[in-house]
């Protein structure tokens, strides 16, 4: 029995990047708007999860006025190494492009998003929601209904519009009948041992480690925290990779003479599975999907954020331009518009995941096709000038 009703133009489900900024950039242009998140405020800010945004998204966060901590306090890389048969090769992508990537963690974005929303200009956000359900997508009335937490009333926000905004494992995207959309899927038959240590950057930047025995990276995020990758089975166990396990393997497969790997205490093990999506279209009658929950990438090339904000900048605006006067045509366009950057990231993504995994990857033609490619990229200016603008996003 719904026991409490509220009314708004827009109910944005998730409250991570794709979906705190647009609902900031709605309250910035007057439209009205209620978010709704599954996990407490804490968690959301303290979730470790990406950490690079490429130049074009900071300048867009930058003019809303979304990102003066961000520019106070984040890194900024604009090279990276390729590390193989104990040797460095450093891409200097900032020459050949003129952009650069902002190191600043997920959870710093989502802290200054959730600030200026719901401190800032007293937006209405509700965390810890349960029973998430979206009604009458295709009609002219839809609304979303959940349960308190707290008092385990239920309660509905009746709406014109819905932002599914929740990620991989959200609701929103299992409320479009699969004959109403595509879910197109790559499985790269691989998996990564992420791992959050506790110990200063070993290098400026992005380390790439290429070695027979799996890929391996290196990632900073903060002056005291380090991000490393290291390819393992699909489905492992993290419980099988121990302190000492670790590190041996980081240094058989990252370090090079004159460059060691800096250890620490290791504070999050976790294993991804790589696997990529795209659900297509985008949009189901009132309901507009963004960030994960309409497409995945892998964390290969640092996509998944950027493609979060660049599809909350499209729909915050279509949206507007919706509610606010009446023009349905940059809505009726917003899927499209969104999936032209979001293929060329996946095509991207799996570039790269060939030229990185190449090494052990077990049919000696594709071996030896991606070390060609990596040759081509290291040796010809050229190749290297198109590899670096796909990846600095620089479309």
């Amino acid at each position: 029995m719904i026991t409490a009703t509220t009314r708004t133009q827009v109910a944005v489900i998730g409250a991570g990047p794709a979906g705190l900024t647009t609902a900031n950039l709605l309250r910035q242009r007057g439209v009205d708007c209620v978010v709704l998140e599954a996990q407490s405020r804490e968690f959301i800010e303290q979730r470790p999860r990406a950490g690079f945004l490429e130049e074009w998204a900071v300048r867009e966060l930058e003019r809303r006025g979304l990102a003066g901590r961000l520019l106070q306090q984040a890194g900024q890389h604009g090279a990276f190494e390729f590390r193989f048969a104990a040797r460095r090769h450093t891409v200097r992508y900032a020459e050949l492009t003129g952009h650069h990537h902002f190191v600043y963690p997920q959870q710093e974005l989502v802290t200054d998003l959730v600030a200026a929303y719901a401190d800032g200009s007293a937006g209405d956000i509700r965390f810890g929601v349960r029973d998430v359900r979206l009604h009458d997508l295709t009609g002219d009335s839809p609304s979303v209904t959940y349960t308190d937490p707290h008092t385990g009333q239920s309660h509905r926000v009746e709406c014109a519009y819905i932002a599914g905004c929740d990620g991989a494992r959200g609701v929103s995207r299992r409320h479009i009948p699969a004959h109403e959309s595509v879910f197109a899927s790559h499985d790269y038959g691989i998996g990564w041992l992420a791992l959050l240590v506790e110990a200063p950057p070993s290098a400026d930047g992005v380390v790439f480690g290429i070695h027979p025995r799996g890929f391996a990276a290196h990632m900073a995020r903060t002056p005291q925290i380090t991000r490393f990758y290291l390819q393992c089975p699909p489905g492992d166990d993290p419980a099988n990779w121990s302190h000492e396990r670790v590190w041996q393997e980081l240094h058989t497969r990252l370090a090079v003479p004159g460059a060691p790997i800096t250890e620490g205490r290791i504070v999050e093990r976790q294993v991804l599975d790589m696997h990529n999506y795209v659900v297509e279209p985008m949009s189901y009658g009132r309901l507009h999907l963004a960030g994960d929950s309409a497409h995945l990438v892998a964390p290969i090339g640092a996509k998944g954020m950027n493609l979060a904000l660049h599809d909350a900048f499209l729909l915050s605006a279509a949206l507007t331009a919706q509610l606010r006067h009446g023009d349905g045509a940059r809505l009726a366009g917003y899927s499209a518009d969104c999936l032209r950057r979001v293929w060329q990231y996946q095509e991207f993504s799996q570039w790269f995941a060939d030229v990185l995994h190449g090494a052990t990857h077990a049919d000696p033609f594709h071996a030896r096709m991606a070390e060609a490619r990596l040759q081509r990229l290291l040796s010809s200016p050229a190749a290297a000038t198109a590899f670096c603008e796909l990846y600095i996003g620089k479309l």
